[in-house]
């Protein structure tokens, strides 16, 4: 079968590559579209350290059921299906209390990290078990199901943050993540949401899918602005989607006395934050990683058209252009959001 290889950092090649096999709780998915993540792109140079070549990359994705081992059940060759990036176990104490995000065995597809290599779907087909598949809608287009796994990063924050029905919230980042983000906290019952961002072009965005006003940060005094919006107080919720010292100080300081803040974003090991801030406004903060079970909640929301996905895709592609795309996207295309990769064209 074709595959896009990381070979070497900075060195991706379409080539020929061992069709995956599969056990018998295994199932063989024809891909059908898989995006280029952010994560992809920081793998792309080893800044990660979480993508090791020789490697597959690609961890969001959707497809044609190809082939099911003996003992598969939930799904039959021809389905279309999606599937989890993390690949839990099932067995351990945070599987068996539904907490699959946070699995003591948890491997993640189109990922080499030194303690385990686990090729992904930027390739003809890929092998998942069957505990991590769910089945789609038939008119659901494949690029659509390929934002699934990001949906679903966006709505288990808002399930991660205590809101109640009328809050503001302020949304700090709004990159393809954050603009998900803003859709589900709005869907989670705030009243007004308030997005943060460098970018203008992604603040208009932003407000296209729900956000009732889009902050320059480099143009304003955003808390000065968020305290205007909410009698004197600040936000009830804030979510930071960017993982960098700057944006989490300033999601702390547009949160109310008693506010949270939930941290999605994970791009700097460490940061610093503001101890006393957090501890004499009584605070509560909030991590978020990846998801943990809501695929069936984010197909049926992507379904009705409840979260929009349509207008952050900038392209499709073939695995061939894929190998250009990722050296634009790596050099920071202008205006790109999510490129996504289809390994049959």
């Amino acid at each position: 079968m074709k595959a896009l290889l990381l070979s070497e950092y900075k060195e991706l090649n379409v080539t020929d590559f061992d069709k995956p096999e599969i056990g018998d709780t295994d199932v063989l998915v024809q891909v059908k579209a898989c995006g280029i993540c952010g994560s992809d792109i920081h793998g792309y140079d080893g800044s990660s350290g979480r993508r090791i070549p020789p490697l597959v990359m690609g961890h969001e994705a959707a497809g044609i059921v190809a082939e099911v081992g003996s003992q598969v059940t939930a799904c039959k060759p021809g389905d279309h299906i999606t599937f989890d990036s993390t690949v839990s176990c099932g067995e351990c104490f945070f599987c068996r209390r539904g907490d699959i995000n946070l699995c003591d065995n948890r491997m993640v597809l189109g990922v080499s990290c030194g303690e385990y290599r686990r090729h992904g779907a930027f390739a003809e087909y890929v092998s998942v078990p069957q505990h991590i598949c769910y089945q789609l809608p038939k008119e659901l287009p494949f690029e659509h199901a390929a934002m699934i796994e990001a949906v679903s990063v966006a709505v288990h924050a808002a399930n991660r943050t205590p809101v109640t029905l009328g809050d503001t919230a302020v949304v700090v980042g709004s990159g393809m993540i954050g603009l998900l983000v803003v859709q589900a906290i709005r869907l989670a019952g705030c009243s007004q949401v308030i997005a943060v961002d460098l970018d203008a072009g992604r603040l208009e965005k932003a407000k296209l899918l729900g956000a009732d006003v889009g902050l320059k940060a480099d143009e304003v005094d955003v808390p000065a602005e968020v305290r205007k919006l909410t009698g004197g107080r600040g936000a009830d919720v804030v979510l930071e989607v960017v993982g960098a010292t700057a944006t989490i100080n300033t999601a702390i300081k547009n949160a109310r006395k008693g506010g949270s803040i939930t941290l999605v974003g994970n791009l700097a090991p460490t940061v610093e934050m503001p101890l006393q801030s957090i501890v004499t406004r009584e605070l509560s903060v909030f991590g978020t990683c990846a998801s943990s079970g809501e695929y069936p909640a984010c197909i049926d929301l992507l379904a009705s058209g409840a979260i929009r996905v349509d207008d952050m895709i900038t392209a499709t592609a073939s695995l061939d252009e894929g190998v250009h795309w990722f050296s634009r996207l790596y050099a920071g295309e202008p205006g790109a959001m999510k490129v996504i990769l289809d390994p049959t064209r």
